[in-house]
């Protein structure tokens, strides 16, 4: 019983985590769509969203995801034959690709900080396309949990539909994209 209420909570926060993370990264697009604006206006939304981004990230995505990560380490020691499982090894390697994501969020909200109101060097393109990053990474987990030992059978079927749709998808933001930019 005890298990299932970790394994309930780690997935409660698990879904808060990524809803921060989520968000987080269409405040940057935000932030860099203003670059065109009038002064003031640009001024004021920067000031805006950079304090959005910080209460976002010290509030529910931090604690969301130590969270999330804690429940899933007392997940592995109440059932330490996790670790013997191909499928976990997977799942523990989409999750480091996470950390490195978890790491460019953090990067990102500390340089919206110190620039006060500057713009940011990224693109916009290459902001919307990160934004994306967390949703691979949210299919790669997910899939992985639920198909357990099947995903390491049937691999190569979930690397091609992986790659199908990060390119359906990638190719859906620089469309919509282009489309804003003709407006």
């Amino acid at each position: 019983m005890l298990y299932t209420i970790i394994k309930a909570l780690h997935i409660i926060f698990m879904v808060s985590y990524f809803a921060g993370i989520f968000y987080l990264v269409r405040i940057f697009v935000y932030y860099k769509d203003t670059d065109d604006f009038a002064n003031e206006k640009r001024k004021i939304l920067r000031e805006q969203y950079t304090f959005m981004a910080r209460r976002l990230w010290n509030i529910i995505t931090v604690p969301a995801g130590i969270i999330m990560a804690v429940c899933g380490i007392i997940m592995i020691f109440l059932n330490f034959g996790l670790m013997k499982t191909p499928w976990f090894h997977l799942k523990l390697t989409f999750l480091i690709g996470l950390a490195a994501y978890h790491y460019w969020c953090w990067k990102k909200v500390k340089l919206m900080v110190s620039l006060n109101g500057e713009a940011i060097t990224t693109s916009n393109l290459k902001l919307r396309q990160a934004n994306e990053i967390a949703t691979f990474i949210l299919f790669l987990v997910v899939f992985t949990v639920i198909l357990k030992s099947d995903v390491i059978e049937y691999w190569w079927q979930l690397i091609t539909g992986f790659f199908v749709l990060v390119f359906l998808i990638m190719m859906t933001v620089k469309l919509v994209n282009r489309k804003k930019s003709k407006k």
